[in-house]
């Protein structure tokens, strides 16, 4: 099975967490456990990088839901970098993109929480 998963901290509360491959029930705990521990470290604004990822699954979506709830309870923001039509259009078929902002880049989704390019 292909996944990787890279975790990248930008400033003292933003953070980008990079995802490549299938994420799925088999994978998905990993990605929490990621999420759930820069949130734990304070981070209030996390990106979500979907750029290489090929497919996910509803184990997915429900980490995605459980960190922005978590993030929203701490005036925080999960942002997502997604080009691919075909997950893009997943967020839109269950309603999701009006939950989460999805960039088509990683730079503009680092300039819409104002930071820098890294």
């Amino acid at each position: 099975m292909n996944f990787d998963i890279r975790t990248e901290q930008l400033n003292a509360d933003s953070y980008v967490i990079s995802l490549a491959g299938e994420i799925d029930l088999y994978t998905a705990p990993e990605f929490k456990q990621q999420l759930l521990g820069v949130i734990g470290q304070g981070a209030g604004d996390v990106v979500v990088d979907l750029s290489e990822t090929t497919f996910i699954d509803s184990t997915t979506l429900g980490v995605l839901v459980g960190g922005v709830k978590r993030l929203r309870m701490r005036d925080g923001q999960l942002s997502l970098v997604c080009g691919d039509r075909n997950i893009t259009k997943i967020f839109e078929i269950t309603g999701l993109d009006t939950v989460f902002t999805v960039y088509p880049t990683r730079d503009e989704a680092l300039s819409g929480l104002g930071v820098a390019g890294g």
